[in-house]
């Protein structure tokens, strides 16, 4: 299978709109943007059963609010690594996994432009957001500001907490245990220990994602000060903490099973895919030579893992309550 090409100048420069709105898209990786918009999807399942009711303007407000939060974090993700020159040395990405968008580095947007465009898409946020805060309260308020805190802090100075060693809990708070419980907030009102334990698998299979991303781009962080998990603990140390986040994702399934809080068929799917997770972790492996597309296979299962996942316990999780 040939895989996707890296955005050039050649095919995206200038100022035709239509490769004008080609570039800002790419900038957004809305490939990824399911990352955040499943847990928001598990959230309002879970909400709407134990609330009773489905508040369909809340739920899409949270859904596209999320998705410009996360999209303006891809973009300002991009700037936080042109600054920390982490992407200008980056060999062994597998695009386009890994490295970035590579629109700056290959010329298409100035380092400028994808600042401002960043910024654009989380004041967008922001304005949707304030819809949510008139409709539901000052609780959304408090949520949305996390988020955005999170969603600049991780990836920019003076914090750039991804390069600190917490880029991977930020991506578990934020990107999975924050929208999906907020999402649940919007539906019923309040929080519980059961919708803090329905969180939890997308939470874990979203910093799988990150930690397995990184594995090709090891070097590169390591030489610009980039201080991720597999920079710190290494490729067996990585492939142990991946098995573990599978591990976690499964045991919070089987507690909600053993609660009474899903039925047990929810595991129908929930075992094989722990089994996939292993198999992928095996195929944490050096960037380099045949261990290049093993990743790469092994980046496509954690994917899988986490959007399969995902709708299966929001599909359960409609009859719970």
């Amino acid at each position: 299978m040939s895989q996707p090409a890296e955005p050039v100048l050649a095919t995206l420069g200038g100022g035709c709109p239509t490769r004008m709105l080609r570039r800002y898209w790419m900038a957004m990786r809305p490939a990824f943007l399911t990352a955040s918009i499943m847990p928001v999807v598990v959230g309002t399942a879970w909400g709407q059963a134990v609330g009773g009711r489905l508040d369909w303007v809340a739920a899409l407000l949270a859904l596209w609010t999320t998705a410009l939060i996360h999209a303006g974090a891809n973009v300002l993700n991009d700037v936080g690594d042109e600054l920390g020159g982490t992407d200008r040395i980056n060999t062994e990405r597998i695009y386009p996994y890994t490295g970035g968008s590579r629109l700056i580095q290959n010329g298409v947007m100035s380092l400028a432009q994808m600042r401002h465009f960043g910024v654009g898409l989380l004041t967008m946020a922001m304005l949707f957001g304030a819809l949510l805060v008139w409709l539901k309260g000052p609780v959304v308020l408090l949520l949305g500001l996390i988020g955005i805190v999170l969603a600049v802090a991780y990836s920019l100075p003076p914090l750039r907490l991804v390069s600190r060693g917490l880029g991977e809990p930020v991506i578990a708070a934020g990107f999975g245990l924050l929208p999906a419980m907020g999402a649940a907030w919007l539906q019923m009102g309040r929080f519980d220990s059961m919708a803090l334990l329905v969180a939890v698998p997308t939470a874990m299979w979203v910093t799988a994602i990150l930690l397995i991303n990184e594995v090709p781009d090891l070097r590169a962080d390591a030489l610009a000060g980039k201080r991720t998990w597999p920079v710190r603990f290494g490729i067996r140390g990585t492939r142990a903490i991946y098995v573990m986040l599978q591990g976690a994702a499964f045991a919070a399934t089987l507690l909600l099973v053993v609660c009474g809080a899903l039925h047990w068929g929810v595991l129908l799917l929930s075992v094989p895919l722990a089994v996939l997770g292993v198999v992928a972790a095996r195929g944490i492996v050096a960037a380099s030579g045949a261990g290049r597309e093993i990743l790469r296979g092994s980046i496509e299962k954690t994917l899988g893992i986490h959007a399969l996942g995902s709708i299966w316990i929001a599909a359960w999780s409609c009859f719970a309550g």
